[in-house]
Order: structure tokens, then sequence, then C-alpha cells
């Protein structure tokens, strides 16, 4: 599982294991607890985790390996059905052994993307000198977790700390921390509950990124987007600068921003 992931910016997913505890707005239409439940795993809030065994753990060394082999780098999102920081201790012995995973993987960038960045500096082995394939990003969905997260974010002394801004609830003022960003995706909700995103956040996200000479990355509009179609089929959401979405679906909408697919990435 993970090779060749269908996420736009990521080449492979690896988890250490599933299950996670939902602690913001953008975990409310989670897709990996829906996920796991779907293929009955019921991993999802302070109950068990599923972990796995050799195979699994060595799939990474593979991908190792044809990296080397081929003289490029991939990157590797995990985790894409946990969070690496989530505060059990259950959890410690499976870190220990990503730790070590990663340190065998000089070949893979390895992104860590969690929404409980204050654990970082207590739960991380490498302090103030870490590893050069090793990225952190937090997610960032509305101006609140910006700047309750971003402070911990910002004392990571990771080679590239990148921001997930999805999906994107309301619009965001970075201004305080732009300097310690290298990456910033962004990417409206998906699913049948999903909620819209308003195009002027992720407009002046992009702004700010190019303003700021940041790569930016806008992976999907998600389940709605500007109105393209006729609306009379499709249900609408008019933003607050009065732009028509359509509710359209993922595979339609697509993930042109302004006519342009955006999918810069950091060169660390």
């Amino acid at each position: 599982m993970g090779i060749n992931s269908s996420i736009e910016w990521t080449h492979h997913t690896f988890n250490p294991w599933w299950g996670c505890v939902k602690v913001s707005q953008a975990c409310k239409h989670c897709y990996a607890e829906a996920w796991a439940r779907r293929t009955g795993h019921d991993v999802w809030g302070s109950g068990n985790r599923r972990f796995f065994g050799e195979r699994h753990w060595s799939e990474p060394l593979r991908w190792d390996a044809q990296a080397s082999k081929a003289g490029t780098r991939s990157r590797v999102f995990c985790a894409s059905m946990a969070d690496v920081f989530e505060d059990r201790s259950d959890l410690d012995p499976w870190r220990e052994r990503l730790w070590a995973l990663i340190d065998e993987t000089s070949n893979l960038d390895w992104l860590l993307l969690t929404k409980r960045p204050e654990n970082i500096s207590q739960m991380a082995p490498w302090d103030r000198s870490w590893p050069a394939n090793v990225w952190v990003g937090t997610t960032v969905e509305n101006q609140k977790e910006a700047q309750t997260r971003l402070p911990h974010l910002s004392d990571c002394a990771a080679i590239v700390r990148f921001l997930s801004c999805e999906p994107l609830l309301g619009a965001l003022d970075l201004s305080n921390w732009i300097d310690s960003i290298e990456w910033i995706i962004a990417g409206g909700e998906s699913g049948p509950k999903a909620r819209p995103g308003d195009p002027r956040w992720f407009r002046d996200l992009r702004d700010m990124a190019i303003d700021s000479r940041i790569p930016f990355h806008f992976k999907q509009w998600g389940a709605w987007a500007p109105r393209t179609l006729d609306s009379s089929s499709h249900q609408t959401w008019v933003s607050s600068s009065g732009e028509v979405l359509l509710r359209q679906g993922k595979k339609a909408a697509g993930r042109l921003l302004d006519g342009q697919t955006w999918d810069q990435f950091p060169s660390p």
C-alpha cells in the first residue's frame, strides 16, 4: 500500500499505524476516519490503533533502493491515516521504528504532517540538527489554528517547514510566520458533507506565497468550485465577494486556480 500515491504532492504514502483523535475543525469530515470504517477498522478516538508487520515496514526500503538506482528522490507522505505526533505512550515504540527507517532511507524525503506541532520538540529525536530528508508540516485551516500551531512549527529546525491549508475554512494572514515557511499547500474539502471555500481565500494565499517567493501547490477545489457549468442542476453557494460556487464533485471541479495549475515544490 502507499506506492504511487494519488495525492498530487507526494509519490508514496506510508503509515506507521492507523488511527487518530479529532482535534479541530479540519478533522470534522475526516477522510481517513471514513476510509478506516469502510474497511472495517474502528481506530478513531481514544481506543485501538491498527499496526502492521514486516512486509509493510519493508516497503520504504524498496522505494529508497529504486530512487537510488534511478538517481532521483521520492517524497513520502507520513502519515495519511494517522498523526505521527499523537500524544500516546503506546505509540512510542512505533515512532522509534519510524525514526530508524527514516535514517535508513536517505533517498526519500519524508513529509511529516501533523495537527499537533506542539509535540514535535518532545517526540522527534533530532533536536536542532534534523536530517536533510525530513520535512515537517502542520495543518492550518483557519486563522485560529495558524496562531496556535505556527509558533511551534516555526521553532522546528527541519530543512523544510510546510503548511497544508486543506480544507481551507477561512482567510489566512501568515505574515507573522512567513519567514519560517518553505512551502504552502492549499485545497478545498471533498466528500458528501464538504464545506465550500471562498475563492478569495485561495487567491490571497497564492498571492502571499508569490510575494514571499514561497512555492505554492493548489491541490484541489474539492466538492465546490467557481461556476463554469450550467448551475440549474447544481447546488450553489455564494461567497462573501459574490462569486458563485457550484457543488460539482472533486473530479469535475478540478484544480485550476484562475486557469493555471499550481504544482510548485521546494528545492531544499
